[in-house]
């Protein structure tokens, strides 16, 4: 039971819960200020238990009354819930409680948004609404009567019964609380339907507020092609009568996969061609996706304790992220995916935050839903899958959904149905998930006598909590390729498991050109000294498309390292090598647009900690933007051709093609009102009919610091539409000059729009700030200081998204004396506070002590 301090918990400690719940009833009375309700729960001894005292979670509940088997009980109240005397054998507990949720502004349990209830139980949400074991090893079957003045009153499972002001739901699938949910709002709904695969119909709704039903169609055509593509590549059929979709304006996360009753942040689900950009309705389809797979992935079969969270995790975006390749493009999804792993979690992992997939330990849950865990745990999925092969990871896969459906599962249970369905030992792989860190893979080569000789080498830095750490097993995809760029040495994937190992080819004539980690095939980075010529090479010849990018980027890092370290001017090679690929047209215009990115300032400033250099954000900009002006005054011809014939005619799509060739065009004009004094972008946005080109040219516009009527026109037009106007905050928050900064974050803080309450309108400035490297590092430190206070303020009401944007200050340490002391001046700030919560007290910990 929880201690009146915070404390860690240990997933050494877990012991199964002292009984099993055979079936929960609940009744919500609802009222704003005044919801009732009524638990009818049946319990039973745990046979897996060793007994124990008889405890339930609840917080922020008034207690009206409490029965069992109908008679009155007296309760215990204790930090973190209560305890009482119960039966030895089976009986039923009855409670009746209140709650407010017009004041729960956490977004946690059940809360209001814009007079509509909703809830968020993941992960311990469902305390807040009644007593009850919540931990999600404890599985039953929910029974919910909705009685309020709403027209539309939803939960988990399917409807059975509904009359004037009130509604029952069943949900027959054993669940654990953190899957339960409930929402009653004056909604509309876009309905269609599904037939599965053995024919049964199932109803689809999304549900809106009143006039955005409108912006819907996409996200059912999404949902539609998940279930019809889980079934051909899994096998997974979905298994109710009836799949909701919520849309609500505040939300925490992206979304959530309770059974039966998906609820999304709006920004997730609501997309039209005039207020969505192609990169909107990718992440919408991506997101539907995922919410959807977790339906066998997360809630047919579960995680044990929250440990186990990459379980349900990191399968689920392995899952969405083949969807997407499926349906999209398998190169150029895999190298969005490495571009945020490397944003993201490689910073994550290389910082004070770092932890293993699955952690040993935590103090707050809600503070380990970190891109280690999804994105890495993503990887960690992947890399199995290479190593057992397709017909390996199916058989498993297979034998994972027969064995555990039904089942609160563990890493371990994972591991082991792929070592039954493959007979390999999974011991060593296994360190994937109790290690952190990066590793780092190094490579020596040799010929002699025809034999090409490979040697490989790997190591993991420290991480906090972990001083050394054992050889992993790390899948590492080679090809080797001719001088003259044929590929002599197709695909092979070696396995490197040992400190230092030696792998050899033969009958090689001449010395081949290494393609190593073709696909990103595992989480590393290379620590490898490539000559430009080479790289040029590979960008040119290589037949691994990520890869061939992949060369691309490191000539680019390559130059602007450089050019910052240097003052070198940029280099010809790279302007030349750029210009061929982005005239390349046998390559898709989505991979063309990708490598005309930059490496992110971001990345930039670690890769000159790790070369022990002191970044700095302004000379980092100053490169960034000189190349980027070289790159339009070199390829002005090839990126005026490129932006005239990418115009993709007809009425909007969100197809891949369609998409990939905005990309490209937005990518040329980028560059273009560098160099034109913004007359293409102005003109752009005068006809845009869609917003990915009128937000790409209001984006290349703000690039230049020459968008102040264009800006009052956007809101003007879409004042209205509050996800449109998220886009607007953001955009200026991420695009101010660094000597601008603080005074436009400051300005928009106090714009009359900006709800500070409501989660994405937050993220869109002060997380907008925290990306704009340069400004948020501006040498002042008032930048700092604005995020530090806003998230004072606004811990007492969101701790959740208080913790979460407390990692702005993760990588303070790269920096100078001065950075570093102002932001430990607000660090400590924010951890003097008194009464701040337990989530943004330990991330901020976290930070300090790294």
């Amino acid at each position: 039971m929880p201690d009146s301090d915070p404390r860690t918990i240990y997933l050494a400690d877990y012991t199964p819960f002292t009984h099993v719940v055979e079936q929960v009833e609940l009744t919500f009375r609802l009222a704003p200020a005044t919801t009732r309700v009524l638990s009818k729960i049946t319990f039973a001894p745990n046979p897996e238990s060793d007994g124990g005292t008889f405890f339930l979670h609840g917080e922020a509940l008034k207690l009206i009354s409490a029965r069992i088997d109908g008679a009155a009980v007296e309760v215990r109240p204790v930090e973190g819930g209560l305890t009482c005397d119960v039966p030895s054998g089976r009986f039923v507990w009855e409670a009746e409680v209140e709650i407010s949720p017009e004041s729960n502004t956490a977004l946690e349990g059940l809360y209001m948004s814009n007079g509509m209830y909703c809830t968020q139980c993941e992960a311990e949400g469902f305390r807040k609404i009644t007593y009850y074991p919540d931990r999600p090893d404890v599985m039953a079957p929910f029974k919910v009567r909705i009685e309020g003045d709403l027209p539309v009153l939803l939960s988990n499972g399917n409807p059975v019964a509904q009359g004037e002001g009130w509604a029952e739901w069943v949900d027959p699938w054993p669940k654990p609380a953190y899957l339960f949910a409930l929402v009653a709002g004056e909604l509309v709904n876009h309905l269609d339907s599904f037939t599965t695969a053995s024919g049964k119909q199932v109803e689809l709704n999304i549900w809106v507020r009143p006039g955005d039903k409108d912006k819907c169609a996409f996200g059912m055509d999404a949902l539609k092609r998940s279930m019809a593509w889980d079934e051909q590549v899994y096998g997974r059929e979905y298994d109710l009568d009836i799949f909701n979709i919520v849309a609500v304006d505040d939300f925490n996360m992206g979304a959530m996969e309770n059974k039966g009753l998906n609820i999304f942040n709006s920004s997730a689900v609501l997309a039209s061609p005039e207020t969505a950009t192609d990169a909107n309705f990718e992440r919408i389809e991506g997101i539907i996706a995922h919410e959807y797979f977790h339906n066998w992935t997360g809630n047919r079969i579960t995680c044990r304790d929250w440990f186990q969270l990459c379980l349900k995790e990191g399968l689920t975006v392995f899952r969405d992220q083949q969807f997407t390749g499926d349906m999209r493009s398998h190169p150029v999804k895999r190298i969005s995916d490495v571009l945020e792993l490397r944003a993201r979690q490689f910073r994550e992992d290389n910082g004070p935050l770092a932890h293993p997939v699955r952690p040993e330990s935590f103090v707050e849950i809600n503070n380990f839903y970190t891109a280690t865990v999804y994105e890495k745990g993503a990887e960690v999925i992947g890399m199995l899958k290479t190593l057992v092969g397709d017909t390996g990871y199916k058989a498993a896969l297979d034998l994972y959904f027969e064995r555990h459906d039904g089942d609160a599962a563990t890493i371990e249970d994972w591991l082991k149905v792929f070592e039954d369905a493959t007979g390999r030992d999974l011991s060593q792989f296994k360190r994937w998930y109790s290690q952190a860190g990066t590793p780092r893979v190094g490579v020596e080569e040799a010929l002699s006598d025809g034999t090409y000789t490979l040697t490989l080498t790997q190591a993991t830095p420290a991480t906090p909590g972990q001083e050394v750490a054992e050889p992993l097993v790390i899948p590492v995809a080679v090809g080797l390729l001719s001088p003259n760029g044929d590929e002599v040495v197709p695909t092979q994937v070696l396995e490197l498991t040992e400190t230092r190992q030696e792998f050899t080819f033969e009958g090689l004539g001449a010395k081949p050109v290494l393609s190593i980690l073709r696909n990103f095939s595992a989480p590393v980075i290379l620590e490898r000294d490539s000559p430009n010529a080479e790289r040029a090479f590979l960008l040119a010849h290589d037949t691994d498309p990520f890869n061939r990018w992949e060369a691309g980027r490191a000539l680019a890092k390559d130059v602007l390292v450089r050019m910052i370290t240097e003052d070198a001017a940029p280099a010809p090679d790279y302007l030349s090598a750029l210009n061929t690929v982005a005239r390349d047209e046998t390559l898709d215009p989505a991979f063309r647009a990708l490598a005309l990115g930059l490496p992110s300032q971001d990345d930039l400033a670690q890769t000159l900690f790790e070369a022990r250099r002191t970044p700095d954000p302004l000379a980092i900009r100053r490169s960034v933007r000189a190349l980027s002006r070289a790159i339009a005054e070199h390829s002005g011809e090839t990126l005026s051709d490129l932006y005239d014939d990418m115009i993709v005619p007809g009425p909007y799509s969100p197809d891949a093609e369609a998409a990939g060739q905005r990309a490209l065009r937005g990518a040329a004009l980028g560059y273009l009102t560098l160099v034109d004094d913004g007359t293409r972008a102005r003109a752009q946005f005068e006809t845009a009919d869609n917003m990915t080109e009128q937000l790409g040219a209001l984006a290349a516009l703000l690039n230049i610091d020459a968008a102040e009527s264009e800006l009052a026109r956007f809101r003007a037009q879409w004042q209205g539409d509050r996800l449109v106007m998220d886009k607007w905050f953001g955009l200026q928050a991420s695009m101010a000059p660094p000597d601008q900064a603080a005074e436009r974050a400051q300005c928009l803080t106090e714009d009359s729009d900006f709800d500070w309450k409501n989660p994405n309108r937050f993220r869109a400035v002060i997380g907008g700030l925290a990306m704009n490297a340069a400004g948020f590092h501006a040498p002042t430190g008032a930048n700092y200081r604005l995020v530090g206070d806003w998230l004072i303020r606004l811990d007492p009401v969101n701790p959740q998204t208080t913790a979460r944007m407390t990692t702005a200050f993760q990588t303070w340490r790269r920096y100078d004396a001065d950075r570093q002391g102002m932001i430990r001046e607000v660090l400590e700030k924010i951890a003097a506070t008194e009464g701040l919560s337990r989530d943004t007290t330990e991330m901020v910990g976290r930070i300090l002590a790294g």
